[in-house]
């Protein structure tokens, strides 16, 4: 059976035994991920997700990904130039299982990426929230004279 799911922007058709190098997520290795964001499951094509499908993984390891170059010259006047590369931070992970129903059932937690890690932390039930900026007390004062 293969599913075809969706995470770092980006689609992969995977199946059990699979290993994957995908976009970062919030886990560390050894820990096990459920992904529910499936576009199809074997016949099944979801509308835009499969409802009750998920693909199960276990994270192996968090990994860069190779070195990529970005050189930038300007031929004319001065001659400059600049070099500056980058390391994809990514994370290796082997799919164990496809569910194509019952995937809310399974308690297993779900894939997120880094930056919806942030988010989710921030809107927590005990994070404190941010209070609205009170009134000027001269602007109140000259409100309530105003309104006399």
């Amino acid at each position: 059976m293969f599913a075809v799911l969706k995470t770092g922007g980006k689609q992969y058709k995977v199946q059990a035994g699979d290993v994957l190098r995908v976009e970062k997520l919030d886990a560390v290795a050894g820990e096990k991920i459920q992904f529910n964001d499936i576009l199809m499951v074997d016949t099944t094509v979801g509308a835009p997700l499969v409802a009750g499908a998920a693909v199960q993984a276990e994270v192996i390891d968090q990994i860069k990904g190779e070195k990529t170059i970005h050189f930038v010259k300007r031929r004319r006047k001065h001659s400059s130039q600049r070099t500056k590369g980058h390391r994809q931070q990514l994370t290796l992970v082997r799919v164990t299982e496809v569910l194509a129903t019952g995937a809310d059932k399974t308690g297993v937690k779900a894939a997120t990426g880094t930056a919806a890690a942030r988010v989710a932390a921030h809107e927590a039930p005990g994070a404190a929230k941010a209070a609205a900026p009170a009134e000027k007390p001269k602007r109140a004062a000259k409100a309530a004279a105003a309104q006399e």
